[in-house]
């Protein structure tokens, strides 16, 4: 927006220098991205916001200016020289949407003489950039320039009827523009008409049929509200942006029409026209005034400082605001309607501090105190359960609910999935079943980019229609493929396999306290035959794990076995946890055994570790296996065992003679129940 200087002070004495004026306006928030001087001149380029059109006149910056330099604006008289004539008696005017038009104001000028406008008009047209054409359409820029209120002027004996209808279009209707455009209008956009046709396109262009020439005599003076985003939506639909539809689609103000039609008219009559009676103003609905509750404590809790009663009463009296105290520190505050864009308390707070002036601001943050929330026993265990995974080398991942329907098909869930009405893909058009496929996707992009092993754990809720009812559950899922750790040239990193995800499970299972739980031979739809097995908590079946199919594998790419299992954590956690139990560590030393077997390769560590625990071995601290060995020294269908077993007394040091005695019955026992045969010195015990 171009601001003339000597504009400027038709409304406020302003003897300051160009400099002082420019780092004003900046404080105020009216930015001057440039500046220059010229014939006597000072033109400032002021950057407007779409919020304040009230600076899109050289009013509006001269009421900033009057209250950041504490000068009163100068009063303004626009006196009419009028004819005996009524404006009524000339010219009828209806409004048949008044949503979209709810403000109509119009007076006639006669006996304009159409022609160059005075010097000083010229000037004024002039220091802002446009070029004069003559004085009728001159006094209507220099209007909108001054006040921010678009007007338009008619040739008034072009009007048909000598009506004016404000309405919306009818179908085929058609406007040519003052470029000479041929414009096709639609139902939607509302139109200025006469008796027959429109003559102009409300708020934006007007139409050359009804256009001022050097032929005409008497001018009609319209001076209108019309709603911001019927405005813009017509605009945009043409394609024609105007200085008029460029203020109005920002909201103009609804209580100015009536000045700026009575200013263009005086301004005419100057030149020679004479006015009729009174401004047509049609305003049946006028609107209230926007009442906003503002509290001293919130300008200082926004502000972080302490600002007097007094000032923040006095600025924004001066801004034009009604303000009224209710109680200490609270007011009653109503906006005058040019400033459309105070709406509430925290916009009057920013009218404060612009005047107040930002750099008193104090530069420190206030004291912030907030509670960390306490943590729910699902959150706690969620936490709990990372811990433990990372620990074991897997990465948490977080992936989309969207995934393919043809690769999830392949998963055979057993879950009926929900389908996305509008999805963003094809790819992407159904809500996940089961979190294993996100971790393959993980895996097969990791393998491609170099990666030598991932393992990765993800938790999540899976979606899936269980009767009529769409059911939403939280999942646990993990997944593991390729070496473990990094290589290094003095030893080769291991190839991981399923006891790894094996013990993984088991660790969280145990950290969770979920126990005592049940790992049994049953097969799944996501793995292998004969290579997956269930996970059973209070006799539910809470999770599977197991080798991936490799059809499963192959519509991801993925070349390398995939260890994968899936547990409904939800479930899992709500079922009541082992409770805590403190022991406190023994002083006295353990004493270690290890015993080595000949099994079949049918026994498996559960079975072995349940007929132990029901021997009931006094002082059995803990045992497991830590060799396990099948190869052409093992018969076939056998496999080696080592287990390790640890004794130890809480209240004295166990005798090497009560510790054998001890070996000696759990040796029994495994031969008793799985038929085990000892393996001593590296033979076999028949």
């Amino acid at each position: 927006m171009k601001i003339s200087l000597s504009w400027l002070k038709q409304y406020i004495d302003l003897d300051i220098s160009a400099f002082e004026l420019v780092d004003t306006l900046n404080n105020i928030g009216l930015m001057v991205d440039d500046w220059e001087e010229k014939e006597n001149e000072v033109i400032l380029d002021i950057e407007t916001y779409a919020n304040r059109p009230d600076t899109l006149g050289h009013l509006g910056v001269a009421r900033e200016l009057a209250v950041a330099l504490g000068r009163p604006l100068k009063e303004q008289s626009w006196p009419l020289i009028e004819l005996n004539e009524k404006t009524s008696d000339l010219i009828n005017i209806k409004i048949l949407d008044e949503d979209l038009c709810p403000r109509y104001c119009g007076i006639i000028v006669r006996g304009v003489q159409v022609g160059p406008s005075p010097d000083w008009l010229r000037e004024k047209i002039k220091a802002i950039g446009l070029s004069p054409i003559n004085n009728v359409v001159d006094v209507t820029n220099y209007v909108l320039f001054s006040t921010a209120q678009p007007i338009h002027a008619f040739d008034l004996d072009k009007l048909t009827g000598r009506k004016i209808i404000v309405r919306k279009a009818k179908k085929g209707e058609s406007l040519i523009s003052l470029e000479e455009d041929t414009l096709a209008l639609s139902s939607d956009m509302l139109v200025i008409a006469d008796e027959v046709k429109p003559v102009a396109l409300a708020g934006v262009i007007g139409g050359q049929e009804t256009s001022v020439s050097n032929e005409t005599q008497d001018v009609f003076i319209e001076s209108a509200y019309f709603d911001p985003v019927s405005i813009r939506k017509t605009s945009k639909k043409l394609g024609i942006k105007t200085e008029a539809s460029y203020r109005f689609e920002r909201g103009a103000d609804e209580s100015f029409p009536p000045q700026a039609a009575l200013m263009a008219a005086s301004i005419l009559t100057q030149m020679g026209g004479k006015a009729t009676k009174g401004i047509l103003d049609i305003y049946s609905k006028p609107r209230k005034q926007k009442t906003i509750v503002l509290r001293n404590h919130r300008v200082a809790g926004l502000l972080g400082l302490e600002i007097q009663e007094e000032f923040i009463e006095e600025t924004l009296s001066k801004l034009g605001f009604q303000i009224e105290r209710t109680q200490k520190g609270v007011w009653q505050v109503k906006s005058p309607p040019f400033r459309v864009d105070v709406e509430r308390e925290a916009d009057l707070i920013e009218e404060i501090v612009r005047f107040y002036g930002y750099d008193k601001i104090p530069a420190k943050l206030p004291p912030f105190e907030t509670l960390e929330p306490a943590l729910s026993p699902k959150r706690k265990a969620f936490q709990k359960l990372r811990q433990i995974l990372f620990h074991y080398g897997f990465d948490e991942v977080v992936n989309f609910s969207f995934v393919n329907q043809e690769k999830e098909a392949k998963l055979q869930s057993g879950r009926k999935p929900i389908e996305i009405r509008n999805p963003v893909s094809s790819k992407a058009s159904i809500l996940r079943t089961t979190l294993i496929g996100g971790l393959l996707e993980n895996i097969s992009w990791n393998l491609n980019r170099g990666a030598e092993g991932v393992h990765v754990f993800e938790t999540g809720n899976v979606y899936f229609w269980q009767s009529d009812s769409c059911i939403e559950q939280c999942m646990l899922a993990l997944a593991t493929t390729g070496r473990v750790g990094t290589t290094h040239w003095q030893s080769r990193n291991e190839k991981t396999d399923f006891f790894r995800l094996k013990s993984a499970c088991e660790a969280f299972m145990n950290y969770l306290r979920y126990d005592p739980y049940v790992f049994c031979e049953e097969d799944h739809t996501y793995f292998e035959l004969g290579h997956s097995l269930s996970l059973h908590f209070k006799g539910e079946p809470v999770g599977f794990m197991g080798l991936v199919r490799r059809d499963i594998l192959d519509s991801y790419s993925i070349e390398d076995e995939v260890w994968a299992a899936e547990f409904k954590l939800e479930m899992l956690l709500e079922k009541q946890a082992k409770k805590f139990q403190y022991r406190p560590v023994t002083r006295f030393p353990g004493i270690s055994r290890d015993i080595s077997f000949i099994a079949s390769q049918e026994v498996t560590y559960q079975k072995i570790k349940a007929a132990v625990e029901k021997c009931s071995i006094p002082y059995l601290n803990q045992f497991y296996i830590y060799d396990r060995f099948s190869g052409p020294s093992i018969p076939k269908g056998k496999m080696s065992l080592s287990l390790r077993f640890v004794f130890c007394h809480p209240q004295r040091t166990l005798l090497a003679e009560e510790v054998d005695a001890l070996q000696e019955r759990i040796i029994k026992t495994l031969k008793a129940e799985f038929n085990f045969q000892l393996r001593e010195g590296g033979k076999i015990d028949k």
